[in-house]
């Protein structure tokens, strides 16, 4: 299995990132089309956040929020 890159994302982070909740950003997760997770630790599931705007850019191209500018 994979190991998540520089910019790893949970399904709070996709949540975020989108501009939904954590329970929608699992359900969404859940969807065949979606990435499969780098990685998973116990319950935590890990993306690559490449993968994920991969995804956000063909699947949500006008209905994504912007990413957050880093701290």
């Amino acid at each position: 299995m994979a190991t998540p890159g520089p910019d790893p994302m949970t399904t709070g982070d996709i949540g975020r990132r989108l501009g939904v909740s954590r329970t929608r950003a699992a359900q969404l997760a859940a969807r065949p089309d979606f990435p499969r997770p780098a990685r998973t630790v116990g319950r935590v599931r890990v993306w690559h956040a490449a993968d994920i705007e991969a995804w956000i850019a063909v699947h949500r191209p006008a209905g994504a929020a912007p990413p957050a500018p880093a701290t």
